[in-house]
């Protein structure tokens, strides 16, 4: 990497570690929420999910502004958001201002990964290595990000918490305002945009207006991004349907029963939870680097297709023990997160760099927008029948992403903007 991809990089890891953590925080605070305003499961479950909308709806707006005002500056918003948002989310003393605390953080938080991603796409000649951080920051924040809002909690009221989670974002904003890249280093090539190269007009193409917002996206949905929407949509089903209750499933088995230490009783299974989610972190790394390797959608074919499998062996394994856990555990932690890389650079090989944030903003509607519906289905599967019933519909989730990626695979004419 030379010095612009390193600065971006950097960039995009602080960035997306941060959005993550307050993702992931959120469900921390619920349990103080529910004792401090007296409010039901349901309410508060609305409240959270508007945020959680947001932060997946939003994504398609974020990516018309990333093509608009510049990744740089859309990212410093986001995260200036993100820190006022937990501030005013440290300030609210009933359910209706969490609500709305948490809906202008989904709102901030949602134009990130439109921008971030096309920035690494667009600005980072090794693109490959720049999902592979960009990936592993995101875990990181997943990870650590609950860890320490628990540790917080430990000492300190949720309020504190709260606004103590609000300085890092505000910083990190600072960050992006000072740091100075080349957004375009990786397709604005000097020898090609002079003289009416493949790139000379990346810029021009950009989404302006109403009517080449519509073109933008007729162009997108008549090619072979309508197939990669179906691909990010199953990745987000899979994704929401597997964590959304999995510290539950996991607390109903013998093997991560509760434990006392020093007197205070503990769950193994928030633990291996979280375990889960940090090996996702190689899962990242592993992902990105196959970008170079290989083209990308024989990626994700065999990717879904993995998750698919695992996705049959999860319960047995948690019914044969702890060891069966850890086994496939890891395994589908490290495969839930590897094929996420590898649809962000498919985008990348099947769009037009100039329409790049409106793609990936497509992307993420798709992940976190469709997807969350995952979390929804999981609860309702979960609460008319049991853990296999639920672990056999994310199989036939993720062979339908399988079938996709082996399509796309035989798609080698599709013209790439790389």
């Amino acid at each position: 990497m030379d010095g612009n991809d390193r600065r971006i990089v950097g960039l995009v890891m602080l960035a997306h570690a941060m959005v993550h953590t307050y993702e992931l925080s959120v469900p921390i605070f619920i349990g103080y929420w529910l004792d401090g305003f007296g409010a039901t499961e349901a309410a508060i479950g609305l409240a959270v999910t508007l945020g959680y909308g947001a932060f997946g709806i939003g994504a398609l707006p974020g990516g018309v502004l990333a093509d608009l005002v510049g990744s740089r500056r859309l990212i410093a918003a986001c995260l200036l958001g993100m820190g006022g948002a937990f501030l005013a989310l440290s300030q609210t003393t009933g359910l209706l201002t969490v609500a709305l605390a948490l809906l202008l953080w989904g709102v901030a938080a949602s134009v990130y990964h439109p921008s971030g991603l096309s920035l690494v796409s667009t600005g980072v000649r090794d693109r490959g290595s720049g999902f592979a951080y960009h990936g592993m920051a995101g875990n990181f924040g997943i990870a650590v990000g609950p860890l320490v809002t628990s540790l917080l909690l430990i000492a300190l009221d949720w309020q504190t918490v709260a606004a103590a989670l609000a300085l890092p974002a505000v910083l990190a904003a600072g960050v992006a305002v000072w740091v100075d890249v080349d957004e375009t280093a990786a397709v604005d090539a000097p020898e090609t945009a002079a003289d009416g190269g493949p790139d000379a007009g990346s810029r021009a193409e950009s989404v302006a207006s109403l009517g080449e917002f519509l073109a933008g996206t007729r162009t997108l949905f008549t090619g072979a991004f309508a197939v990669v929407f179906l691909v990010v949509i199953a990745s987000g089903l899979y994704y929401r349907g597997v964590l959304t209750f999995l510290p539950e499933i996991l607390a109903s088995f013998p093997a991560f029963d509760p434990v006392e230490v020093a007197g205070v009783e503990l769950e193994p299974g928030r633990y291996a939870y979280v375990g889960l989610l940090g090996i996702g972190m190689v899962g990242q790394y592993v992902g990105g680097r196959l970008t170079d390797r290989l083209y990308p959608p024989v990626g994700l074919a065999v990717g879904f297709g993995v998750l698919a499998l695992l996705a049959m062996l999860f319960v047995p394994a948690l019914s044969a023990g702890l060891v069966g856990f850890l086994a496939v555990g890891a395994l589908l932690g490290f495969a839930l997160f590897v094929v996420q890389p590898l649809y962000q650079a498919t985008v990348a090989e099947l769009t037009p760099p100039g329409t790049r944030g409106l793609s990936y903003g497509y992307t993420y509607l798709g992940v976190f927008g469709v997807g969350a519906l995952g979390g929804g289905v999981a609860g309702v599967v979960l609460t008319r029948a049991d853990e296999v019933a639920l672990f056999g519909l994310l199989a036939l989730v993720a062979a339908a992403g399988s079938a996709a990626g082996l399509y796309l695979s035989r798609r080698r004419d599709a013209p790439s903007a790389s």
